[in-house]
């Protein structure tokens, strides 16, 4: 039984902890960071087996934070489910600290890949899905990717190779809150329709509410089910969710 209430008081703590660092940092990327907070929350402590005592365990679920300038989402993650100690979320982008701008996979335990070079993820999640396929592993990966991310070539480059192979141990999640600095999505590159899009690359695709736990856990479940073909959730978002003056703008101490 899954606790749903549970879970959203975690996301709610989750969305604190962002706020409190990127304060301390003086910059940051919050919009993203918050309006991916529910999905990052039932990946980590719902959907994902990882063990934060054993960080290299062969057959974990890996996570693939395309979008790596919302690394303050994945920094609280790691950090409540006891990767490092809370204490240290406060030295986000300091001089020699293991949480910079952007997620480093030598500097910190938890982090699968180094990213923040946008449309990369989605290619390197399906070389990992790959290689567990190709050892045995009953492991999955899952790749979140930006709205305004989805406008890099490689992509669909990347979108095109896991329908190819057939790769339904991935799952890619997009964070589909309409805006990218630059200002909206709709503007600066249209990307719609991207569920029609990923269903003539030969995706499964499922559309919910980011922010609707409930939707979030299903469809992380049903995604796990899906053989012969990779799935992608186009889940419905707000940037900055969960602090009303950050809600719906594009640029928050970018």
């Amino acid at each position: 039984m899954v606790d749903i209430e549970n879970l959203k008081e975690k996301a709610r703590q989750v969305r604190i902890e962002i706020v409190k660092m990127l304060a301390q940092a003086g910059s940051g990327h919050t919009g993203g960071s918050l309006s991916s907070a529910d999905i990052v929350t039932a990946l980590f402590f719902y959907k994902m087996r990882h063990n934060p005592e054993d960080p290299k365990w062969k057959d974990r679920d890996r996570f693939v934070l395309s979008k790596g300038h919302a690394a303050p989402v994945l920094y609280t993650a790691l950090a409540l489910s006891g990767y490092f100690d809370k204490s240290l979320l406060g030295s986000l982008r300091k001089i020699d600290s293991p949480l910079q701008g952007h997620p480093c996979c030598k500097l910190l335990s938890g982090v699968e890949v180094s990213t923040g070079s946008l449309g990369q993820g989605l290619s390197v999640a399906n070389g990992m899905a790959l290689g567990l396929r190709l050892a045995g592993s009953p492991a999955r990966v899952y790749c979140l990717l930006g709205d305004g991310e989805i406008q890099e070539g490689q992509v669909w480059e990347a979108a095109m190779t896991a329908s190819h192979y057939k790769i339904d141990n991935i799952c890619a999640i997009i964070d589909h809150n309409r805006l990218q600095i630059d200002g909206n999505c709709s503007e600066v590159m249209n990307i719609e329709p991207i569920e029609a899009k990923f269903e003539a690359f030969g995706w499964n695709v499922f559309t919910i509410d980011g922010h609707n736990m409930q939707e979030i856990v299903e469809a992380l479940d049903m995604a796990e089910k899906i053989k012969g073909k990779p799935t992608v959730i186009v889940a419905n978002t707000i940037k900055g969710k969960g602090v009303s003056i950050f809600e719906g703008k594009s640029s928050i101490m970018e």
